[in-house]
């Protein structure tokens, strides 16, 4: 029995993945094995090989991060689990691109039924980054919160979680994605030359917190100008300013707050949310397994509304 999996042949763009077939792993103690139904993107799993990291070929031994499937096998001494049971995962420790997977038993979520394997395969690391980052700015009732790029599947659950905790939200997009914004009860405005002014226009009373999605220059500067604590800003892909403008990081890059534990208990609260309908995760578009460096190009262009999902 063989699995089909998608690895960086070396440090590069999108043109160094390669698909690959390996024999079907089977687990170890305290493991089951997935079979793969759907494979969120994420920036960071393109950023790894990109070299923007380092160099290190460690880099490369583990592409993407989040999954949904069926447990379909079981190692010894796993308890609390069946094969059969639908899953969510988050931060796998190896490649998630792939027909299967082995998984830790402490790292499994159980799938709600009314939750699509395309939506549960995504939620992972936008769960935790949402919840991450408005814990990270105490985004609370009253507070005007800035969010630079909120289309995006992060962005989009930032706001929808910012407004059930009682916030406004002023979010960035281009103008192709205000209704979506609107939509979701966010006040939207378009990046680019003028953007300081059009926010102090929308909030003359001023700007509480950022949130920085996108990681530019511009986000970077007119969140430090509108927002008067800077331990109120914090970025989620500008690392490379992030001592110099004495504000926050959080994620994977360089420096930054990995929120590990707060990262994890989100997955399972998003996913109650998803299940009863309060919140939404859009997916903008799904791929084979086989064309996921064109999700990764796609990922890489950016201006996508919601999820991009390999489906293997």
């Amino acid at each position: 029995m063989t699995t089909r999996i998608v690895a960086p042949q070396d440090f590069g763009g999108p043109e160094q993945l390669a698909v690959t077939t390996i024999p079907t792993p089977e687990p170890r103690a305290g493991e089951v094995r997935v079979a793969v139904r759907a494979i969120g993107v994420n920036p960071i799993d393109w950023k790894l090989y990109s070299g923007a990291f380092g160099r290190d070929p460690a880099l490369l031994r583990g592409l993407g991060s989040d999954i949904s499937g069926v447990v379909d096998a079981l190692g010894t001494g796993v308890t609390g689990w069946s094969v059969g049971d639908a899953v969510v995962v988050a931060s796998l420790p190896q490649t998630a691109y792939a027909e299967h997977v082995l998984v830790p038993v402490d790292l499994l979520v159980a799938k709600p039924e009314s939750v699509s394997f395309e939506v549960a395969g995504g939620v992972g690391v936008v769960a935790g980054t949402a919840v991450h980052a408005l814990e990270t700015v105490h985004v609370g009732r009253g507070d005007t919160l800035l969010l630079h790029g909120g289309a995006g599947g992060v962005g989009g659950l930032i706001v929808q979680l910012a407004v059930r905790r009682g916030a406004r939200v002023i979010a960035t997009a281009s103008a192709g994605n205000h209704d979506y914004l609107r939509a979701l009860s966010a006040e939207p405005t378009t990046y680019g030359a003028g953007l300081e002014e059009r926010v102090r226009a929308l909030a003359p009373g001023g700007v509480d917190a950022a949130i920085d999605a996108v990681g530019t220059d511009e986000a970077l500067d007119s969140s430090v100008a509108l927002v008067a604590d800077r331990s109120r800003i914090v970025t989620l892909a500008g690392f490379g300013r992030v001592a110099e403008l004495g504000i926050r990081a959080i994620g994977g890059g360089p420096g930054a707050d990995p929120g590990t534990a707060v990262r994890a208990a989100a997955v399972p609260e998003v996913l109650d949310l998803l299940a009863r309908g309060e919140v939404e995760l859009p997916v903008a578009r799904t791929y084979p397994l086989e064309d996921t460096a064109q999700a990764h190009r796609d990922s890489i262009e950016g201006h996508t509304r919601g999820k991009l999902v390999v489906l293997p």
